[in-house]
């Protein structure tokens, strides 16, 4: 079990801060997806990044909750859900219906059947710290997927000889999102929540 962030003060202020730059990161994409209402159109850009990224956010609610004194890790996933359900709203609303198919087929597959597949596992194959173990390392491993996700954008980037798709303040805030929560982990002997950021370098 994970030490109280009341006996670390410094982990309390990385945890804070954590879940600044992440707050941050969630907001990034509001750009692109104002464009979307505006233009009424996702201009062929992927869903992906955003079904893994609500998938992310919800275990590791699930995550905190079988540990103590991560209320840091919940405020902030708690945020990243409604958010990025909002961002797949609009996605939902603007998208061609090929792109709505497989985007609500994805959604079924990762955010339900994934979640509940998991939820079944830990609950019947391991308890006590054997199930924080299995459930952190799938937690560090989706992590890092969400952190790789905006690479599906790249092809758009060479294509259209621009940037705008994966600006570069998006990747900086990851970064230093990456090295709060490095640091939280770290102080707090979480390893999971640490290797995040291990996993990227």
């Amino acid at each position: 079990m994970s030490a109280s962030t009341s006996h670390h003060p410094l982990a309390f202020a990385f945890g804070v801060l954590g879940n600044i730059t992440s707050f941050i990161v969630f907001l990034a994409p509001l750009p692109t997806f104002w464009r979307v209402y505006k233009k009424k159109s996702t201009e062929g850009f992927q869903s992906v990044p955003y079904v893994f990224a609500l998938f992310t956010a919800t275990i590791w609610i699930y995550y905190a909750f079988l540990k103590s004194n991560e209320i840091l890790l919940i405020t902030i996933n708690s945020f990243g859900c409604v958010i990025e359900t909002i961002y797949i709203a609009i996605y939902l609303t603007y998208a061609t219906k090929q792109a709505r198919v497989s985007t609500l087929r994805l959604l079924f597959l990762v955010n339900f059947g994934g979640f509940c597949l998991i939820l079944l596992l830990a609950h019947f194959l391991s308890q006590g710290p054997t199930r924080v173990a299995v459930l952190g390392w799938v937690c560090v491993t989706f992590s890092v997927s969400v952190f790789a996700a905006p690479l599906s954008v790249m092809k758009m980037v060479i294509h259209t000889k621009s940037v705008e798709f994966m600006p570069f303040n998006l990747s900086f805030f990851l970064t230093l999102s990456a090295v709060m929560w490095l640091s939280y982990g770290l102080l707090l002997k979480d390893l999971y929540v640490a290797n995040i950021f291990a996993s990227l370098n």
